[in-house]
This record gives C-alpha cells, structure tokens and sequence, in this order.
C-alpha cells in the first residue's frame, strides 16, 4: 500500500471521479439535460456525455485498484458510485442547474 498522503488523494480523486461519471451520465439522458439546460443538447453532446461519465468511472475503479487489494477497491468504487449517485439525485431533485457546472461548453 502506498502511503498515507497518497493513498488519499487518490481515494479522493476516485470520489470525485465517481461523482463527475454519474453526473456526466444522468446528464446524457434527455429528461434530465432537459431539466439542467431546459432544452435538449444535440445527440453528439449527449454521446460525449456518455462517454465521460463511463470513462470516469473506469477512473475511478483504476485510481481505487491502485490503493488497496481488489476486494476491497471494488467495495470502496461501488460505495464511491453509490454516494456518487445520491448526491447527483439530490442535486436533480432540488437545483439541477448547479450540475452545468461539469459541462461548461453546452449553453
């Protein structure tokens, strides 16, 4: 295991990855670019989207293999996904305009 400082930081960057790849998939799907930007984005932004946010968390599934052993990095992701998912719900749920934030190019 690396150390402490590192190993950190790199769970934190899985956290962050793993949050950015859910938002960026919520924001591919139509209803809820459609409640973000109140219009729909053309289908390229919405596949780019999706392609962020699956990249993101193949990201974060490497930067958490890359702390501990497998068992338990695959525990650490899915509860990372996991709390990644709910804040973006609640995000949606009450100021879905705060999620531009991660797609900055669509206006």
């Amino acid at each position: 295991m690396h150390d402490s400082l590192s190993a950190n930081l790199m769970l934190t960057g899985a956290l962050l990855l793993g949050f950015c790849g859910m938002a960026w998939l919520a924001l591919s799907m139509q209803a809820h670019a459609q409640q973000v930007w109140q219009r729909q984005p053309s289908p390229a932004v919405l596949r780019l989207l999706r392609i962020l946010g699956g990249c993101s968390i193949g990201a974060a599934l490497v930067l958490c293999l890359s702390v501990d052993h497998a068992t338990m990095a695959v525990l650490v992701w899915v509860m990372a996904l996991s709390g990644g998912a709910l804040l973006v719900a609640f995000t949606l749920s009450s100021r879905p305009q705060r999620l531009r934030v991660l797609a900055p190019w669509i206006s």
